[in-house]
C-alpha cells in the first residue's frame, strides 16, 4: 500500500507544477506548504521502502547462512563432503571438503583437474567407467570407492555416492550431486578383520569367543576339529558342555571364578570331545574389553597336548629308565641316591651302595648270541628286584652292571647279610628262555654313607673299586671299599695318565722271541712283544698296561705303531740274508673292530716291502669268540692281503669249534698254562695232545708256547707238535741281540742267552 501511494504521489507532482504555472501566482504561494509536504511525504516514503528492502534481504541472507551453516554441521558431523557437479560447465562446488581433504571448498573447479589431480591413477578408469553408467542411465546410482589426494599429499580411501538431479528436455545430464566419506579407517579396520579372521581360520589351535555367562558366541574351524562340534552346535551353549570327568566340578568352578576376578586363567585341563573321548588341552583364557574399558567377553584358545604329553612322558621315561630292564638308569639312580643321602644327614642314618657285576657275562652272551644276552640281563634285573625290599632302588648302569641303593642301613652286618642273600639268590639259574637255563655269579662292591663318601658319585666310585676287588678275589663273593682299594684305583690312573704319553715320548720298544720247527730244528720266526719303560713308573708290565690300553681306546695307535715298528725290523733283517724269516705281530679286538687294520696293513706292506706270508698276526681266542661274526669278515679281509692267521693262547677262552672251523687260521698256538704241567699233570697232557691232533686234523699249524724244559720238548715231539716257543729256545731279545741269535743259531744247540727281558 506505501508502494501504492508512493507511485500516486509521483503521478501527481508533474501536474501540481503545471498549475502553479497556469494560476496566478498568489495561488501557488498559498500552496506552497502543500508541495513541500508532499516532498517530504515521498523522500519519507522513499527511505521506508529502501529500509523494508534491506531488512527483507538481510533476513533472507541470515536465514541462507543460518541453512548453510546447518548443512555444515551436518557435513562436519557425518564427517562427509557434498558436491555439485555442473556437467554442462564441467565445474565442480564442493561443500565441507575441510572437513575430508583438509582444504577448503572450490567452487569453480574444473572437474578435468579434479579427476587428475586428486583421483589415484589406478583407480581413475573405474570411477569414470561408474560415472558413465549412470549419466547413460545404465545405473539409479553412482557409488564408488577409490582412493584422493588430500591436502597433506596422503592418499586416502572415499566412497563417492551421488546421482543425476537435473536434465534438460532432451535427457542430458545438466547438473549431478552427492556425498564423499572417508572411509580409510573403515578399510583398514575391515582389513584388520579379515586378517584376524584368516588367522583364526588357519590356527591349528582351537578357539572360541565365550560370553559373560560362558556361553560359546562363536568359534573357530580348528575348535572343530579338535572338539568333534560343529560352531552350529555349541553357539549359545555353556562351555560346560566340554568338561572331563577326570577334574571335580570345584576345579571347572574355580577356574571361572579366577577367570572372572582377575580375567585370565592359563594351565593344563582336560576337556571332552564330541565323541566322549577326552584330551588334554593347554588352555589361555583372556577377557576382552569394549572401547569404554567394560568386560565384554572372554576369548578361549585351545591347544591339545595330549600327544606332546605322552611324548614328554616316553622322553622322561627314556631320559630315567633303562629300556631293556625298566629298571632305573644312572641318571635316575644319581637322583635318587642324592635324596636319600639327604634323608639320610637329616635323619642321622646310613645309606649303602651294592655295585653288581654278573661274573664272564659276555662269554655267554657271544656263545648264546645278544638275544639271549638281553634275556639274561632281564632276568637278573628280576630276581634282584625280588631279592631287596620294594622301597630299596635297583638300577641297571648299562651292560651288565646294576646297583642297589639301601637306606635306613642300621649296621655293616645287615648290608652284609643282604649282600649274601642276593649270591645265594643267584646261585639258582636263570630263565633265558624254553630250551635254556644259564647259571651265572654276581661280583658285590660295597660304600657306605656317610662312612666311605658323602656325595652319590663317591659312593658309586668306592663300590665299583670294591666290585673289581671282588672280581680280583675269585667272583662270586662281595667286597667292603677301604682305602687301599681306592690307592689301586689311583695307581691305575697315574698308570693310565702316563699311558697317554707314552707313545709320543717314545716310551715302548719291541722284543722279538724265536720260534723253532721240531721237525729240523730251524728257526722259523719271532713274535715281537711289546715292553714300556716309563720315564715317570719305570718298567711298566704288559698284563698292567695292555688292558688299560684297551679299555681306553690308546690300543689303536699303539697297536698301528707295533705293526709298523715290527715290519721295519723284518725289513733290516731280510737286508741281512734272513728272507725266510717270519714275524707274529699281535692283534687286540679293538683293532678288528674299531680301525681300518686292512687298509693300514696295507700302506705298511707298500711302504717297508716286505711280503704278505711273511707277517703272522695273532688274536686270542676269546677275543674272537667275543664278536665272532665281525671279527671273522675282518680277518677275511686280512687273509686275502695275504698274512698269515694265528689263534693265539688256545684253550683258555670260551671256545666253539662251529666258528673255530669257519674261521680263516693258519696256526693254533698253545698256551702256555698247559704247557707249564706238562709232564706232571696228566690233564694237561691229554689237553695237549688233543689240540695237537684236532688242529692237524684242520690243517693248521700248531705252535707251542712257554717251552722251558727238555722234557716239554719231547712230549710235544711225540705228539707231533709243529714248532715251539719259550724260554727252553731263547727269551725274548731286543732286535740286535734277536738278529745276533738267529744268525748264530744251530739246530740241535741251545745259544747261551742272558736273563730274559
Amino acid at each position: 500500500m506505501a508502494l501504492s501511494g508512493l507511485w500516486l504521489t509521483a503521478a501527481l507532482l508533474p501536474g501540481l507544477a503545471l498549475a502553479a504555472t497556469t494560476e496566478n501566482v498568489d495561488l501557488f504561494a498559498g500552496s506552497q506548504w502543500i508541495l513541500l509536504a508532499l516532498a517530504a511525504l515521498l523522500a519519507w516514503l522513499l527511505w521506508w521502502v529502501l529500509r523494508k528492502r534491506r531488512q527483507q534481504e538481510t533476513s533472507l541472507l541470515g536465514e541462507i547462512r543460518e541453512r548453510e551453516a546447518r548443512l555444515n554441521l551436518a557435513l562436519w558431523g557425518s564427517g562427509d563432503e557434498f558436491w555439485d557437479w555442473n556437467i554442462r560447465e564441467n565445474s565442480l562446488y564442493r561443500l565441507g571438503a575441510n572437513q575430508l581433504l583438509g582444504q577448503g571448498s572450490l567452487e569453480s573447479m574444473s572437474t578435468d583437474d579434479w579427476r587428475s589431480n586428486s583421483i589415484h591413477p589406478d583407480d581413475l578408469p573405474r570411477v569414470q567407467k561408474l560415472l558413465q553408467e549412470h549419466i547413460v542411465g545404465h545405473s539409479e546410482l553412482y557409488d564408488s570407492e577409490h582412493r584422493i589426494r588430500n591436502a597433506r599429499g596422503e592418499w586416502i580411501w572415499v566412497r563417492s555416492r551421488g546421482k543425476v538431479v537435473e536434465r534438460d528436455s532432451a535427457g542430458s545430464p545438466l547438473r549431478m550431486a552427492g556425498t564423499a566419506r572417508d572411509i580409510t579407517a573403515i578399510r583398514r579396520a575391515e582389513r584388520e578383520r579379515r586378517v584376524a579372521l584368516e588367522v583364526l581360520r588357519s590356527m591349528s589351535e582351537a578357539v572360541g569367543v565365550i560370553d559373560l555367562e560362558f556361553r560359546f558366541i562363536s568359534v573357530n574351524p580348528a575348535f572343530s576339529r579338535i572338539t568333534g562340534y560343529s560352531e552350529e552346535e555349541v553357539v549359545g551353549q555353556n562351555s560346560k558342555l566340554l568338561d572331563s570327568s577326570q577334574h571335580s566340578q570345584d576345579f571347572y568352578r574355580r577356574v571361572r571364578d579366577i577367570l572372572e576376578r582377575t580375567g585370565h586363567w592359563a594351565g593344563e585341563m582336560w576337556q571332552k570331545r564330541k565323541d566322549s573321548e577326552e584330551f588334554l588341552g593347554w588352555i589361555e583364557m583372556s577377557e576382552v574389553r569394549d572401547s569404554q574399558g567394560l568386560r565384554s567377553h572372554f576369548v578361549a584358545v585351545v591347544n591339545d597336548i595330549t600327544d606332546k604329553k605322552r611324548a614328554e612322558q616316553e622322553l622322561r621315561y627314556l631320559a630315567n629308565y633303562d629300556t631293556l630292564t625298566g629298571l632305573p638308569n644312572r641318571a635316575l639312580l644319581s637322583e635318587r641316591l642324592g635324596r636319600a643321602i639327604v634323608r639320610a644327614r637329616r635323619q642321622e642314618t646310613r645309606v649303602a651302595v651294592l655295585f653288581l657285576d654278573l661274573d664272564r657275562f659276555k662269554d655267554i652272551n657271544d656263545s648264546l648270541g645278544h638275544a639271549a644276552g638281553d634275556r639274561l640281563l632281564k632276568a637278573a634285573a628280576t630276581r634282584l628286584q625280588a631279592t631287596v625290599s620294594a622301597s630299596d632302588t635297583v638300577a641297571r648302569l648299562g651292560g651288565d652292571e646294576f646297583t642297589v641303593v639301601l637306606e635306613d642301613v642300621e649296621s655293616l652286618p645287615a648290608v652284609e647279610r643282604m649282600a649274601r642273600e642276593i649270591l645265594n639268590a643267584f646261585s639258582m639259574p636263570l630263565e633265558v628262555d624254553e630250551r635254556h637255563d644259564v647259571s651265572i655269579t654276581p661280583s658285590l662292591g660295597i660304600s657306605l654313607y656317610p662312612d666311605h663318601a658323602l656325595v652319590p658319585t663317591d659312593l658309586l666310585k668306592f663300590a665299583d673299586t670294591a666290585m673289581y676287588q671282588a672280581k680280583a678275589e675269585g667272583r662270586n663273593t662281595y667286597q667292603i671299599y677301604n682305602e687301599t682299594m681306592d690307592a689301586e684305583s689311583r695307581r691305575r690312573a697315574t698308570v693310565l695318565a702316563s699311558l697317554r704319553k707314552a707313545l709320543d715320548r717314545g716310551e715302548f720298544r719291541l722284543v722279538y722271541q724265536p720260534r723253532m720247527a721240531l721237525a729240523d730244528g730251524r728257526i722259523t720266526g719271532v713274535e715281537a712283544l711289546l715292553r714300556w719303560h716309563s720315564a715317570e713308573l719305570g718298567e711298566i708290565s704288559p698284563v698292567v698296561f695292555i688292558p688299560l690300553a684297551e679299555e681306553s681306546g690308546l690300543i689303536l695307535p699303539i697297536g698301528d705303531w707295533v705293526l709298523e715298528e715290527a715290519c721295519q725290523t723284518l725289513k733290516r733283517w731280510r737286508n741281512h740274508g734272513l728272507t725266510e724269516l717270519s714275524i707274529g705281530v699281535n692283534v687286540s679286538v679293538l683293532q678288528l673292530l674299531r680301525s681300518n687294520l686292512p687298509e693300514h696293513l696295507t700302506q705298511v706292506i707298500e711302504d717297508t716291502g716286505v711280503p704278505a706270508n711273511r707277517i703272522e698276526l695273532e688274536v686270542t681266542e676269546s677275543m674272537v669268540m667275543q664278536n665272532a661274526e665281525q671279527t671273522t669278515n675282518v680277518l677275511n679281509e686280512l687273509r686275502k692281503i695275504g698274512v698269515s692267521l694265528a689263534i693265539d693262547d688256545f684253550g683258555t677262552g670260551y671256545s666253539s669249534l662251529v666258528y673255530l672251523k669257519r674261521l680263516p687260521i693258519d696256526t693254533l698256538k698253545i698256551d702256555k698254562e698247559f704247557i707249564g704241567d706238562l709232564t706232571k699233570d696228566p690233564d694237561d697232557e691229554a689237553i695237549t695232545a688233543t689240540v695237537i691232533t684236532m688242529g692237524h686234523s684242520l690243517g693248521l699249524n700248531v705252535i707251542a708256547e712257554g717251552v722251558e724244559t727238555e722234557q716239554q720238548l719231547s712230549y710235544l715231539r711225540e705228539q707231533g707238535c709243529d714248532e715251539i716257543q719259550g724260554f727252553w729256545l731263547s727269551p725274548p731279545l731286543d732286535a740286535h741281540r734277536c738278529l745276533a741269535f738267529i744268525r748264530s743259531w744251530q739246530p740241535g744247540t741251545v745259544a747261551a742267552i742272558p736273563a730274559p727281558y
